[in-house]
């Protein structure tokens, strides 16, 4: 009777650890929910207008013999990405650009490469909003290796990241002549910085495949 017993206990108590078990995932997967849900679904009292990313500038300039790329975008956050910052996650954004000389005997001469990472955060003690910028992933080499500014509302912080001023993408002496090039400008939401939650359950939303791109062909005279 007693080793019964015994044995009744120990098929209870190891159903009673499997449930403990299973609950403890629950709340995991609840908690990544909630999280995921929070930040990419609009509250009913606001009127979620989509994000908007495009390319309304883009041009070459000639100066002391570099060419410098100078760009505009039309950069608009929508009021989930607004809620995400205000909750206190960061968002990381990259811009690229590529020159390339055409070859038709090869696969085109890359002239020049250039790339910009952001990361715009929310400060809530300060109520700032800071920007870091740096020419490797941010996440990878860390905060330290990045020029930070702060401002004091998104507008101003966006209005930063809309602009490329004066970038160095390659030298005039690299061009030669009677050629042709393209010009290759990308700009993107880097979704694999976000935390690895929103990683794996915002892949299948498309508010957050936020990116744009514009291609330029241009002739050895560009620039000038």
């Amino acid at each position: 009777m007693t080793v019964f017993i015994t044995h009744c206990w120990k098929s209870v108590q190891f159903e009673l650890n499997g449930m403990a078990r299973t609950s403890l995932w629950l709340r995991v997967l609840s908690w990544c929910v909630w999280s995921v849900c929070a930040f990419s679904l609009p509250s009913h009292a606001q009127t979620a207008a989509a994000s908007q990313v495009e390319v309304t500038e883009l041009r070459l300039e000639r100066s002391e013999g570099a060419l410098l790329l100078q760009s505009t975008l039309r950069l608009d956050l929508s009021s989930t990405f607004e809620e995400a910052l205000q909750k206190g996650m960061p968002l990381y954004f990259v811009t690229e650009a590529e020159l390339t000389r055409d070859r038709w005997y090869w696969y085109d001469k890359k002239i020049g490469t250039i790339a910009r990472h952001y990361r715009l955060a929310y400060q809530p003690l300060t109520r700032m909003w800071r920007l870091n910028v740096s020419r490797e992933p941010i996440g990878a080499v860390g905060l330290a290796s990045s020029l930070s500014q702060t401002f004091e509302t998104l507008p101003e912080a966006l209005a930063a990241i809309r602009r490329t001023v004066n970038w160095k993408l390659a030298d005039v002496s690299e061009l030669g002549s009677d050629n042709k090039f393209t010009l290759i400008f990308k700009f993107r939401l880097d979704v694999s910085q976000l935390p690895r939650p929103f990683q794996m359950m915002t892949g299948g939303q498309s508010e957050w495949n936020l990116s744009t791109q514009r291609t330029l062909r241009l002739n050895s005279d560009l620039g000038r």
